[in-house]
Protein backbone atom coordinates (compact mmCIF):
# COMPACT_ATOMS: atom_id res chain seq x y z
CA UNK A 1 0.00 0.00 0.00
CA UNK A 2 1.98 3.04 -0.98
CA UNK A 3 2.18 6.28 0.47
CA UNK A 4 -0.69 9.41 -0.01
CA UNK A 5 -0.18 12.37 1.14
CA UNK A 6 -2.18 12.56 4.12
CA UNK A 7 0.69 10.61 5.90
CA UNK A 8 3.06 13.29 5.39
CA UNK A 9 1.79 16.00 8.30
CA UNK A 10 1.87 12.12 10.72
CA UNK A 11 5.31 11.84 9.88
CA UNK A 12 6.16 15.46 11.19
CA UNK A 13 4.41 14.71 13.76
CA UNK A 14 5.83 11.47 14.95
CA UNK A 15 9.63 12.82 14.50
CA UNK A 16 8.71 16.14 16.47
CA UNK A 17 7.07 14.05 19.36
CA UNK A 18 10.66 11.43 19.07
CA UNK A 19 12.76 14.48 19.38
CA UNK A 20 10.86 15.83 22.48
CA UNK A 21 11.48 12.95 24.24
CA UNK A 22 15.10 13.28 23.86
CA UNK A 23 17.42 15.08 26.34
CA UNK A 24 18.58 17.36 23.71
CA UNK A 25 18.20 21.30 24.03
CA UNK A 26 15.49 23.25 22.21
CA UNK A 27 18.33 24.49 20.19
CA UNK A 28 19.72 21.20 19.37
CA UNK A 29 15.53 20.05 19.08
CA UNK A 30 15.16 22.66 16.09
CA UNK A 31 18.45 21.66 14.51
CA UNK A 32 17.61 17.86 14.31
CA UNK A 33 13.73 18.59 12.74
CA UNK A 34 15.56 20.39 10.44
CA UNK A 35 17.01 17.51 9.19
CA UNK A 36 14.18 16.00 9.50
CA UNK A 37 12.01 18.18 7.45
CA UNK A 38 14.37 17.82 4.55
CA UNK A 39 14.48 14.12 5.19
CA UNK A 40 10.70 14.33 4.60
CA UNK A 41 11.15 16.29 1.01
CA UNK A 42 13.33 13.40 -0.24
CA UNK A 43 10.31 11.06 0.36
CA UNK A 44 9.75 8.23 -1.99
CA UNK A 45 5.75 7.72 -2.75
CA UNK A 46 6.57 4.80 -3.76
CA UNK A 47 6.96 3.48 -0.59
CA UNK A 48 4.21 2.25 2.23
CA UNK A 49 4.05 4.33 5.34
CA UNK A 50 5.97 1.82 7.50
CA UNK A 51 8.70 1.89 5.04
CA UNK A 52 9.27 5.68 5.09
CA UNK A 53 8.59 5.86 8.91
CA UNK A 54 11.44 3.37 9.45
CA UNK A 55 13.48 5.36 7.70
CA UNK A 56 13.18 8.58 9.42
CA UNK A 57 12.99 6.45 12.82
CA UNK A 58 16.42 4.73 12.22
CA UNK A 59 18.03 7.75 11.46
CA UNK A 60 16.82 9.89 14.71
CA UNK A 61 17.88 6.73 16.89
CA UNK A 62 21.32 6.78 15.41
CA UNK A 63 21.66 10.62 16.45
CA UNK A 64 19.40 10.80 19.36
CA UNK A 65 21.08 9.42 22.99
CA UNK A 66 18.45 6.81 23.22
CA UNK A 67 17.68 3.79 20.74
CA UNK A 68 14.29 3.27 22.51
CA UNK A 69 12.57 7.01 23.47
CA UNK A 70 9.14 5.89 23.61
CA UNK A 71 10.58 3.20 26.30
CA UNK A 72 8.91 5.46 28.84
CA UNK A 73 5.68 5.47 27.13
CA UNK A 74 5.75 2.28 26.60
CA UNK A 75 6.07 0.77 30.18
CA UNK A 76 3.56 3.59 31.28
CA UNK A 77 1.16 1.90 28.84
CA UNK A 78 2.06 -1.65 29.97
CA UNK A 79 1.51 -0.86 33.15
CA UNK A 80 -2.11 0.88 33.05
CA UNK A 81 -2.81 -2.54 30.49
CA UNK A 82 -2.10 -4.72 33.24
CA UNK A 83 -4.71 -3.46 35.80
CA UNK A 84 -7.15 -3.74 33.34
CA UNK A 85 -6.67 -7.00 32.73
CA UNK A 86 -8.56 -8.98 35.36
CA UNK A 87 -11.57 -7.46 35.22
CA UNK A 88 -11.52 -7.31 31.29
CA UNK A 89 -10.58 -11.36 31.31
CA UNK A 90 -14.00 -11.61 33.61
CA UNK A 91 -16.51 -10.03 31.31
CA UNK A 92 -15.02 -12.25 28.29
CA UNK A 93 -15.30 -15.25 29.60
CA UNK A 94 -18.51 -14.06 30.55
CA UNK A 95 -19.41 -13.19 27.57
CA UNK A 96 -22.28 -15.32 25.19
CA UNK A 97 -19.34 -15.32 22.09
CA UNK A 98 -15.98 -15.29 24.50
CA UNK A 99 -13.76 -15.73 21.27
CA UNK A 100 -15.98 -12.40 19.33
CA UNK A 101 -15.48 -10.63 22.92
CA UNK A 102 -11.82 -10.88 22.73
CA UNK A 103 -11.53 -9.58 19.42
CA UNK A 104 -13.79 -6.68 20.15
CA UNK A 105 -11.02 -5.90 23.06
CA UNK A 106 -8.01 -6.39 21.11
CA UNK A 107 -9.20 -4.27 18.35
CA UNK A 108 -9.95 -1.26 21.20
CA UNK A 109 -6.89 -1.79 22.74
CA UNK A 110 -5.39 -0.21 19.18
CA UNK A 111 -6.02 2.59 20.42
CA UNK A 112 -2.41 2.82 22.05
CA UNK A 113 -0.85 4.00 18.69
CA UNK A 114 1.25 6.77 19.26
CA UNK A 115 2.33 6.84 15.56
CA UNK A 116 -1.10 7.78 14.35
CA UNK A 117 -1.72 10.23 17.44
CA UNK A 118 0.15 11.12 20.05
CA UNK A 119 -0.56 11.67 23.83
CA UNK A 120 -3.15 8.78 24.33
CA UNK A 121 -4.68 10.23 27.50
CA UNK A 122 -5.76 7.34 30.37
CA UNK A 123 -9.48 8.56 29.47
CA UNK A 124 -9.32 8.16 26.34
CA UNK A 125 -8.49 4.72 26.71
CA UNK A 126 -10.90 3.56 29.12
CA UNK A 127 -14.06 5.30 27.04
CA UNK A 128 -12.89 3.08 24.22
CA UNK A 129 -12.97 -0.08 26.74
CA UNK A 130 -16.09 1.23 28.21
CA UNK A 131 -17.78 1.46 24.59
CA UNK A 132 -16.04 -1.97 23.73
CA UNK A 133 -18.90 -4.80 24.31
CA UNK A 134 -21.18 -2.69 22.21
CA UNK A 135 -19.07 -2.40 19.41
CA UNK A 136 -20.25 -3.89 16.38
CA UNK A 137 -16.89 -5.79 14.04
CA UNK A 138 -17.35 -5.27 10.49
CA UNK A 139 -15.65 -7.34 7.25
CA UNK A 140 -14.99 -11.05 7.30
CA UNK A 141 -16.14 -12.19 10.83
CA UNK A 142 -17.76 -15.89 9.60
CA UNK A 143 -14.24 -16.56 8.07
CA UNK A 144 -12.04 -15.86 11.11
CA UNK A 145 -14.32 -18.11 13.19
CA UNK A 146 -14.01 -20.51 10.53
CA UNK A 147 -10.31 -20.50 10.23
CA UNK A 148 -9.40 -19.91 13.78
CA UNK A 149 -11.67 -23.44 14.21
CA UNK A 150 -9.57 -25.20 11.22
CA UNK A 151 -5.70 -23.53 12.09
CA UNK A 152 -3.65 -25.82 14.42
CA UNK A 153 -1.01 -23.42 14.32
CA UNK A 154 -1.35 -19.66 14.40
CA UNK A 155 0.83 -16.65 13.34
CA UNK A 156 -0.12 -13.62 16.05
CA UNK A 157 1.88 -10.31 14.50
CA UNK A 158 1.58 -7.81 17.29
CA UNK A 159 1.55 -3.75 17.16
CA UNK A 160 1.99 -1.87 19.84
CA UNK A 161 3.11 -1.77 23.75
CA UNK A 162 0.27 -1.64 26.01
CA UNK A 163 -2.40 -3.06 23.41
CA UNK A 164 -0.11 -6.76 23.25
CA UNK A 165 -2.00 -7.15 26.64
CA UNK A 166 -5.30 -7.33 24.93
CA UNK A 167 -3.89 -9.29 22.74
CA UNK A 168 -2.97 -12.08 25.18
CA UNK A 169 -6.46 -12.08 25.96
CA UNK A 170 -7.50 -12.66 22.56
CA UNK A 171 -5.02 -15.84 22.49
CA UNK A 172 -6.16 -16.91 25.78
CA UNK A 173 -9.46 -17.61 23.41
CA UNK A 174 -7.41 -19.51 20.59
CA UNK A 175 -7.53 -23.10 22.61
CA UNK A 176 -5.75 -26.32 21.39
CA UNK A 177 -4.16 -24.30 19.50
CA UNK A 178 0.09 -23.73 19.04
CA UNK A 179 0.90 -19.63 18.94
CA UNK A 180 3.57 -17.76 17.86
CA UNK A 181 3.20 -14.23 18.60
CA UNK A 182 6.11 -12.09 16.38
CA UNK A 183 7.02 -8.61 17.48
CA UNK A 184 9.35 -6.01 16.22
CA UNK A 185 13.21 -7.07 15.95
CA UNK A 186 14.25 -3.57 17.46
CA UNK A 187 12.51 -0.26 18.94
CA UNK A 188 10.45 1.87 16.64
CA UNK A 189 7.92 4.48 18.14
CA UNK A 190 5.74 2.78 20.54
CA UNK A 191 5.62 -0.69 18.46
CA UNK A 192 6.04 -4.02 20.78
CA UNK A 193 9.11 -5.54 21.44
CA UNK A 194 10.45 -8.89 22.81
CA UNK A 195 10.00 -6.89 26.34
CA UNK A 196 6.76 -5.84 25.87
CA UNK A 197 5.79 -9.07 24.97
CA UNK A 198 7.50 -10.61 28.42
CA UNK A 199 5.92 -7.75 30.33
CA UNK A 200 2.37 -8.85 29.06
CA UNK A 201 3.90 -12.71 29.87
CA UNK A 202 2.85 -13.69 26.29
CA UNK A 203 5.46 -16.36 27.27
CA UNK A 204 3.36 -18.35 28.96
CA UNK A 205 0.49 -19.17 26.68
CA UNK A 206 2.73 -19.19 23.12
CA UNK A 207 6.13 -18.70 21.84
CA UNK A 208 7.40 -15.17 21.11
CA UNK A 209 9.87 -14.68 18.37
CA UNK A 210 10.43 -11.19 16.88
CA UNK A 211 10.69 -10.40 13.06
CA UNK A 212 14.21 -8.72 13.19
CA UNK A 213 12.99 -5.61 11.68
CA UNK A 214 13.01 -2.19 12.84
CA UNK A 215 9.69 -1.32 10.77
CA UNK A 216 6.22 -0.24 12.40
CA UNK A 217 4.85 -2.89 10.37
CA UNK A 218 5.84 -5.89 9.04
CA UNK A 219 7.63 -5.27 5.70
CA UNK A 220 8.79 -8.72 4.47
CA UNK A 221 11.99 -8.30 2.61
CA UNK A 222 13.11 -6.70 5.60
CA UNK A 223 12.82 -9.37 7.80
CA UNK A 224 14.74 -12.66 9.13
CA UNK A 225 14.78 -15.47 7.55
CA UNK A 226 13.48 -17.64 10.56
CA UNK A 227 10.39 -15.21 11.03
CA UNK A 228 9.41 -15.20 6.90
CA UNK A 229 9.40 -19.17 7.29
CA UNK A 230 7.43 -18.91 10.16
CA UNK A 231 4.99 -16.74 8.19
CA UNK A 232 4.83 -19.30 5.07
CA UNK A 233 4.67 -22.25 7.39
CA UNK A 234 1.46 -21.07 9.55
CA UNK A 235 -1.97 -22.05 9.09
CA UNK A 236 -3.23 -18.64 9.64
CA UNK A 237 -1.95 -15.40 10.13
CA UNK A 238 -3.14 -12.88 12.59
CA UNK A 239 -1.74 -9.09 12.20
CA UNK A 240 -2.56 -6.31 14.51
CA UNK A 241 -2.80 -2.71 14.17
CA UNK A 242 -2.99 -0.45 10.57
CA UNK A 243 1.14 -0.65 10.07
CA UNK A 244 0.66 -4.47 9.54
CA UNK A 245 -2.38 -3.76 7.26
CA UNK A 246 -0.38 -1.13 5.37
CA UNK A 247 2.28 -3.64 4.22
CA UNK A 248 0.84 -6.77 4.53
CA UNK A 249 -2.59 -6.05 2.41
CA UNK A 250 -1.00 -6.76 -1.12
CA UNK A 251 0.50 -9.76 -0.06
CA UNK A 252 -0.45 -13.11 -1.74
CA UNK A 253 -1.55 -15.28 0.80
CA UNK A 254 -4.54 -15.18 3.10
CA UNK A 255 -4.08 -12.84 6.58
CA UNK A 256 -6.68 -11.80 9.19
CA UNK A 257 -6.30 -7.60 10.06
CA UNK A 258 -7.61 -7.04 13.31
CA UNK A 259 -7.56 -3.12 13.97
CA UNK A 260 -9.78 0.13 13.92
CA UNK A 261 -9.46 2.40 10.97
CA UNK A 262 -7.73 5.48 11.75
CA UNK A 263 -7.43 7.42 9.02
CA UNK A 264 -9.22 8.56 5.65
CA UNK A 265 -6.15 6.63 3.30
CA UNK A 266 -6.88 3.38 5.20
CA UNK A 267 -10.46 3.85 4.68
CA UNK A 268 -10.24 4.52 1.12
CA UNK A 269 -7.86 0.90 0.86
CA UNK A 270 -9.82 -0.91 2.92
CA UNK A 271 -13.78 -0.15 2.13
CA UNK A 272 -14.30 0.45 5.77
CA UNK A 273 -15.47 3.50 7.29
CA UNK A 274 -12.94 6.10 10.13
CA UNK A 275 -13.45 4.59 13.45
CA UNK A 276 -14.88 1.26 12.49
CA UNK A 277 -13.60 -2.19 13.51
CA UNK A 278 -12.84 -4.39 11.56
CA UNK A 279 -11.64 -8.49 10.83
CA UNK A 280 -10.52 -7.65 7.08
CA UNK A 281 -9.48 -11.06 5.60
CA UNK A 282 -6.67 -9.74 2.67
CA UNK A 283 -8.45 -12.40 0.12
CA UNK A 284 -11.84 -10.34 0.57
CA UNK A 285 -10.16 -6.67 0.30
CA UNK A 286 -12.38 -4.35 -2.34
CA UNK A 287 -10.07 -2.91 -4.88
CA UNK A 288 -10.96 1.45 -3.55
CA UNK A 289 -7.59 2.68 -4.85
CA UNK A 290 -9.30 4.57 -7.67
CA UNK A 291 -11.88 6.35 -5.83
CA UNK A 292 -13.61 7.01 -2.87
CA UNK A 293 -15.61 4.75 -0.65
CA UNK A 294 -19.05 4.86 -0.88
Amino acid sequence: MKMSMDCIPCFVRQAADTVKMSDLSDEEQKRLMQNVLQWISELDFNETPPAVSQSIHRRLRFILPTDDPYRTAKDLHNKMAAGLIPSIRQHINSSPDPLMMAVRYAISGNIIDLGSKNNISHEEIYAALQSTPLQTIYGNVNSFKKAVQKAKNILYLADNAGEIFFDRLLIEQLSGVKITMAVRGAPVINDATITDAQAAKIDDIAEIIDNGSDAPGTILNDCDMEFRRRFEEADMVIAKGQGNFETLSDEQREIFFLFRIKCPTISRHSGFCVGSYVVANSFSLPDYSSGAVS
